[in-house]
C-alpha cells in the first residue's frame, strides 16, 4: 500500500525583475551586459532555488508585456500582485495587495512600500519593492526586490531570520501599553 505523501511546499517572495525592460540596466546598475542576460541570470536564479510546487508572490513590476514567455520558464505556482511596470495585468480585478498568515505571522506584500499596514500594530510584516533597494522599511518592513537580493528571491525562512533581527513596527499595541 502506498503511503499518500503530502505535497510540501515553501513561499518565496521577488518583486521588480523588469524582465526585457532595456532601461533597467542602467536605471539600477545592473550587472548585466545585455538584458538577455539579466533576463536568464534571474530566471536561473529563481529556478535554482524554487521548487515546482512552491508558491511565488511576485510584488509587481514583472514585465511591460509578454508575461507567459518568462512565467513559463519559472518554477513554482505564482501570485502576481500589480505593479507600476505591469500593463499586461488587467486593471479591474488586479491584485493590489497580498495578506496571509504563514507561521503564525501575518504577512502584507504591495507592490509600494506602506507607512502603516494590516495589522502592524500587531507586528505584522510589511514587503514591498518598486525602490530597488533604496528605501529602507521601518520596523517590520523589507524591500524584496531582486536587487536587493543579488538577484535571487528570498524564501520565507530567510525573511524570517532578517525580521526576527528589526525592531518593532512603530505603532506595536504591546509597545504603547507598558
Amino acid at each position: 500500500m502506498k503511503k499518500n505523501i503530502m505535497n510540501k511546499y515553501s513561499y518565496w517572495f521577488t518583486a521588480d525583475e523588469h524582465f526585457s525592460h532595456n532601461n533597467i540596466l542602467k536605471y539600477c546598475n545592473r550587472p548585466f551586459k545585455s538584458i538577455e542576460s539579466m533576463n536568464n541570470a534571474i530566471i536561473n536564479r529563481h529556478n535554482a532555488v524554487v521548487n515546482d510546487n512552491d508558491i511565488v508572490i511576485h510584488a509587481g513590476d514583472f514585465t511591460f508585456k509578454e508575461p507567459e514567455k518568462y512565467i513559463e520558464r519559472l518554477k513554482g505556482k505564482h501570485i502576481f500582485i500589480k505593479g507600476s511596470h505591469d500593463k499586461w495585468i488587467p486593471e479591474e480585478g488586479a491584485l493590489k495587495i497580498w495578506e496571509k498568515e504563514i507561521e503564525g505571522i501575518y504577512i502584507v506584500v504591495c507592490h509600494y512600500a506602506m507607512r502603516t499596514w494590516a495589522r502592524s500594530h500587531y507586528n505584522s510584516w510589511q514587503l514591498f519593492g518598486h525602490s530597488h533597494g533604496q528605501l529602507e522599511g521601518m520596523g517590520k518592513q523589507m524591500d524584496i526586490g531582486v536587487d536587493t537580493h543579488n538577484f535571487y528571491p528570498y524564501s520565507f525562512d530567510q525573511i524570517k531570520k532578517v525580521m526576527d533581527k528589526k525592531e518593532d513596527n512603530f505603532n506595536l499595541v504591546e509597545k504603547h501599553e507598558k
